[in-house]
């Protein structure tokens, strides 16, 4: 497809270098020649110029767009170059929108400004977060799949756990009362695996396991990983993450306790958020962590501006209390370092947000009847978890999953039937109608076909 991106700040030249590899005709449209620049590796054509005028808007072929995506540092910029992008012809637009004002008046924002699809990245993260923190035992974000029946959570893997040192095949043999859950990825060395019967799990992988809620929280108890929800919270750094995280842990009735810099953007999150405390100071002082319960805290969550400060403060809280550390950063490169320093809970916004979008993307491609309704990326970009529906008159529906070819760096994980969650063997089938949760190491995969073969 032929793909605009407007702004090619962290999360435009993301989604650049992701949808390039997925074979799409990119274009970029930046103001600063440096930025676009920084893209010469990419098989992108840059444009320098202002992104809502009309005039660069035509030079980028915008009349024979399938998508534009305006993701500049803008809300109102991204709103308008997709109105006038749609004037023009753009087929499909998608913006990103940050205000929570705006997202107040959603229906006036996407019909009447022409916008087919709004991307918030910052309440996407709030609520990666609060899920986090409804799971304590979780190494990352929790991943949600049909309607949320459908959980995907990433653990440490310490050793001492009962399925260690096992073939999976043999695990439930021997750990009958285990709750069943399906080990669907495992990142070993900075290497995505899918697991078979016969794979062995060893102490320090990251291990992703799928089912209901109710069966994954069984599971982490069973295994003794069984840490309560967070009751209260500490947070430093009032950004719009912070007011999202906040709304929604006040409304699950966590207590929140937010430290801001800024006096008067602390004044204005005050008046806000009724039921948060709210500090002004400066939330990597050590001091007044201290002061204000950090050592008791159940969880500790790090959203300023700067990652440095985030990692730095989240090192901190990490070793001077038992609170649940969780911190921003978009610095994905570090995951990996940052986890031997005990920080394992990093969320990136950018990520979350290119998932979104290339999930949006991706769909278009295949059309109305694809079937794509969810997809993340998970072991650090090295795999796909994705949601499809199994179109009426699938090849595949009614046969044995033993009798098709699943492809080999494949999985299927999990099948919804109604509001049944199965947990799928060889002599399951699915049918039309279907949720279906597969992973796969395959980037760019558009249906269910593509992994299923008869």
């Amino acid at each position: 497809m032929r793909i605009i991106i407007a702004g090619c700040g962290k999360l435009g030249s993301m989604l650049a270098g992701s949808l390039v590899n997925e074979n799409h005709d990119v274009t970029v449209i930046d103001r600063d020649e440096d930025v676009l620049d920084r893209l010469s590796d990419l098989d992108v054509l840059p444009i320098k110029g202002n992104a809502v005028s009309v005039s660069t808007l035509e030079e980028a072929d915008i009349k024979h767009a399938d998508v534009l995506i305006a993701v500049t540092i803008s809300d109102e910029s991204n709103m308008l170059c997709c109105t006038i992008g749609k004037k023009l012809g753009a087929k499909y637009t998608i913006a990103r929108i940050r205000e929570p004002e705006y997202l107040k008046n959603m229906s006036f924002v996407t019909q009447e400004l022409s916008i087919n699809y709004v991307a918030n990245p910052e309440r996407a993260t709030a609520r990666e977060i609060s899920r986090m923190l409804r799971l304590p035992f979780a190494v990352s974000g929790i991943e949600t799949f049909v309607r949320g029946l459908v959980e995907m959570v990433e653990v440490r893997v310490n050793g001492d756990e009962p399925f260690v040192g096992a073939p999976l095949s043999e695990v439930y043999k021997t750990q009958k009362n285990m709750p069943r859950v399906l080990f669907c990825g495992i990142s070993r060395d900075d290497e995505a695996l899918i697991p078979k019967g016969d794979f062995v799990v060893k102490a320090g992988d990251s291990l992703f396991v799928t089912a209901d809620y109710a069966t994954i929280t069984a599971f982490f108890k069973y295994i003794g990983k069984n840490a309560k929800a967070a009751k209260d919270a500490l947070i430093i750094g009032g950004s719009r993450i912070a007011y999202y995280l906040c709304t929604i842990l006040n409304e699950s009735g966590v207590k929140t306790k937010l430290i801001e810099y800024n006096e008067e953007k602390a004044r204005i999150l005050d008046e806000t958020l009724e039921k948060t405390t709210v500090i002004c100071g400066d939330g990597t002082d050590q001091e007044l962590l201290l002061s204000e319960g950090l050592k008791t805290a159940d969880a500790f969550v790090a959203l300023t501006d700067r990652d440095e400060e985030n990692l730095m403060a989240g090192l901190y809280a990490a070793h001077a209390g038992d609170a649940r550390v969780i911190v921003k950063n978009n610095r994905v490169n570090y995951s990996n370092l940052l986890s031997t320093f005990g920080m394992d809970s990093i969320i990136s916004p950018t990520q979350i947000a290119r998932n979104i979008i290339v999930r949006v993307v991706r769909a278009r491609e295949a059309g109305e009847d694809s079937g794509v309704e969810r997809m993340y990326k998970i072991m650090g970009g090295r795999a796909e978890a994705l949601e499809f529906i199994v179109p009426a008159g699938a090849a595949y529906a009614g046969i044995p999953l033993a009798e098709l070819n699943v492809d080999e760096s494949s999985l299927i994980a999990v099948i919804v039937r109604g509001n049944r969650v199965i947990v799928p063997f060889g002599a399951d089938t699915v049918e039309a109608g279907d949720h279906v949760v597969a992973i796969t190491r395959r980037s760019g995969t558009l249906s269910l076909g593509d992994i299923l073969e008869i």
